[in-house]
């Protein structure tokens, strides 16, 4: 194979030749390329289509497969992994990025993808081979094709402006041995391209979370309905009543705010209208509402739309004309939902959902809130805060289906915020290559130097049932969202469980440097020490326990000599500093792990149940030896944290009993978890983001 440049703008790729075969085979009522134009089109990319033929070489080759696919969320993605009788194996029987890796071609390039095949194990076969032969792996042949098959989707992509026709699927079956790569099988099918959905005005998400006025529909005068009870919510978040106006016929005030009989009677423009009627009342609803332009944004609470087999239609063609709606100057109202639990914005002072504050009370947990939750889930988010208030988001959003505002506006959106440095997100199922424009919005945001956490649901047949049921949405491959959505630089939770610890890491340690993958490891448990080194590993990423420097030996030899440890305690990393030591000997010896240069953080168990650590609410035992205590580690440690730009996790595992313990520390901005495996889990998780987003900045420079 001849070697051509890597770069896109340079690979030889004709897009005329191509879009001429695609005329071509249309003239004969095809849709997909035969053999003869399959072997013109491969040329262009200086592809050799040899059909049946493995490779001149007499030993075994290797054989692997790339493609280039339309997704329906992602638009054009392409794929390389095993091939020949291994492809039919399934992707679940190996570690992530084994069998095949994704990416969207608009989000990578031949040199970046090449780097995410080479985790494979059709390329780890490919590299043997070389080695056994005393020859470089064909990393340039690669990248080469790589390259033109990345300019083929730029030209054939269904967001091309000017592409007369659409790349559906390019499937090529490789072989290779040493430098010599030939194409056995391919095909490729293609279309007509397609009209998208219109771009959604999003600067007025701005009125949405930053309303100086709200309007709502559908407040009882005299039941508590969820209308009522969202107007009590705004109330109770300290929104005035001033800047708020209820539409409902036939009266004058509900609880001290005016009434206005419709949209019309209004004397301003709404910058959020919040309605919650019943979803049969919807549809005439927002027709009156685009018809008026009183509103900037709307919040639609009512469900079902679009979640039943009969409201399916109806629903699609309520889309279609809020889309359209967005094609007249001022690009009409956004709108938000439906099937939604509504917003809470503490920096726009209001809380609009319908759950009462007395079952969800949002107490400030951070000096400054930094984060956002955005989800399809409003369930999903009331639980994640109930369990770890520590969260406490900015902004929490509720999508519900939808029907307007998509993940991708959303995330697009807050990327911009300054004031946002980690984003958490739920997913069920994304709209016509919204999946896109949320993969762009990861980067964009990640090159911004944000952290996006993200679950997506529906990863079963059962699953994926329970997505269409609950929100309308289609939930896509899971393989495929996983690949796509880390290669643009997200971090992918597994479970609810990573979703939070991962959410919550990202947040405590977002302003700490991250100068390598070493780890200190500090415990007085010998199974927390030994099992902190035992959880320094992902799935593509591993830390490894630094090696202590003289100094340092030194240092910590003092401290357990001094607190009269050193006949128990032998110095290493990890190390068992004992039950006996107090809590200045943890916080001395997290000190000394700090100031190595060779540790890049540290996880540090707080052993709360060791008799020497000032971990209880109140001694009856030892009256003051508590965490009233001055030398207790509530009042030590997050001084320390504060001065030091290292991340530091501390691990109090015990019962409700040190519940306080623990809160206390969290109160002060101190990255705790309860116990060593997820604490450490989520740390080697947020070092292998922080360290590849650094990699994306770079190569973004």
């Amino acid at each position: 194979m001849n070697n051509i440049s890597p770069s896109r703008t340079s690979a030889t790729a004709d897009a005329a030749t191509a879009s001429a075969l695609f005329r071509q085979a249309t003239a004969a009522g095809r849709y997909a390329l035969d053999p003869a134009e399959l072997g013109d089109l491969l040329a262009t990319l200086n592809l050799t289509f040899a059909p049946g033929t493995v490779t001149t070489r007499t030993a075994p080759a290797v054989e692997f497969r790339v493609s280039l696919n339309n997704t329906r969320e992602f638009g054009m993605v392409i794929g390389a992994g095993l091939g020949g009788p291994d492809a039919e194996l399934d992707g679940g029987n190996f570690r992530k990025d084994r069998a095949s890796v994704y990416a969207a071609t608009e989000l990578t390039d031949a040199e970046s993808f090449l780097g995410l095949f080479k985790r494979t194990l059709a390329y780890q076969r490919l590299a043997g081979i070389a080695r056994h032969d005393g020859l470089p792996p064909p990393d340039q042949e690669l990248k080469a094709c790589f390259a033109g098959l990345l300019a083929l989707a730029d030209a054939h992509s269904p967001t091309s402006p000017d592409a007369e026709f659409v790349l559906r699927s390019l499937e090529l079956a490789a072989t290779a041995a040493g430098d010599q790569i030939a194409i056995a099988e391919a095909c490729c099918e293609f279309g007509p391209s397609q009209a998208m959905r219109l771009p959604r005005p999003i600067h007025k998400i701005d009125k949405l979370i930053h309303p100086a006025s709200i309007g709502i529909v559908g407040v009882s005068s005299s039941g508590m309905n969820f209308g009522r009870i969202i107007l009590r919510n705004l109330l109770g978040s300290g929104y005035s009543k001033e800047r708020l106006t209820i539409i409902r016929p036939g009266e004058t005030e509900i609880d001290g705010v005016r009434c206005v009989e419709s949209l019309k009677a209004l004397d301003h423009k709404l910058d959020l209208l919040i309605v919650a009627v019943a979803a049969s009342a919807v549809y005439e609803l927002v027709d009156e509402i685009i018809a008026t332009d009183a509103v900037e944004s709307v919040m639609l609470i009512p469900g079902s739309l679009g979640e039943t087999r009969a409201s399916r239609e109806p629903a699609a063609a309520l889309a279609g004309r809020i889309n359209a709606a967005h094609g007249k100057p001022g690009g009409g109202p956004i709108f938000l939902g439906a099937n939604c639990l509504g917003v809470v914005s503490h920096p726009g002072s209001y809380d609009s959902w319908f759950i009462p504050l007395e079952r969800l009370p949002k107490p400030q947990k951070k000096p400054e809130r930094n984060s956002v939750m955005l989800s399809q889930s409003g369930a999903f988010m009331i639980t994640r805060l109930s369990q770890n208030p520590w969260l406490d988001p900015r902004y929490m959003l509720a999508l519900g289906n939808q029907t307007d505002l998509t993940h991708g506006d959303m995330l697009g959106y807050f990327a911009e915020l300054p004031e946002v440095e980690t984003l958490g997100i739920y997913i069920e199922g994304f709209k016509d290559l919204d999946g896109l424009d949320f993969a762009r919005a990861v980067r964009k945001a990640v090159l911004k130097g944000k952290q996006v956490v993200v679950y997506k649901s529906g990863k079963t047949a059962p699953g994926i049932d329970g997505v269409m049921g609950h929100t309308a949405s289609i939930a896509g491959g899971p393989m495929l969202f996983d690949s796509v959505v880390r290669q643009a630089g997200a971090i992918v939770a597994e479970d609810f469980n990573s979703f939070d610890d991962l959410f919550y890491i990202a947040g405590a340690l977002h302003k700490k440097k991250i100068g390598g993958n070493r780890l200190g490891a500090i415990s007085g448990a010998g199974f927390e020490a030994v099992g902190m080194a035992d959880f320094t590993e992902s799935e593509n990423f591993a830390m490894k326990m630094g090696e202590l420097a003289p100094a340092t030996v030194k240092q910590l030899e003092d401290v357990l000599l001094a607190k009269k440890l050193h006949a128990l305690v032998e110095v290493r990393n990890p190390i068992d500093i004992n039950p006996g030591a107090d809590d200045e000997a943890h916080l001395q010896i997290v000190e000394a792990f700090l100031q190595d240069p060779e540790i890049d953080a540290v996880v540090v168990g707080l052993d709360p149940t060791a008799p020497s650590v000032r971990a209880l609410e109140t001694s009856k035992l030892r009256p003051g030896f508590d965490l009233t205590d001055p030398k207790s580690t509530v009042h030590l440690m997050p001084p320390i944290v504060d001065r030091c730009d290292k991340p530091i996790v501390g691990i109090i595992d015990g019962g409700t009993l040190y519940d306080a313990m623990a809160a206390k520390l969290m109160d002060q901005g101190v990255c705790v978890f309860r116990n060593c495996a997820r604490g450490t889990k989520a740390l080697v998780r947020y070092f292998e983001a922080r360290l590849n987003a650094e990699g994306l900045i770079k190569r973004n420079r």
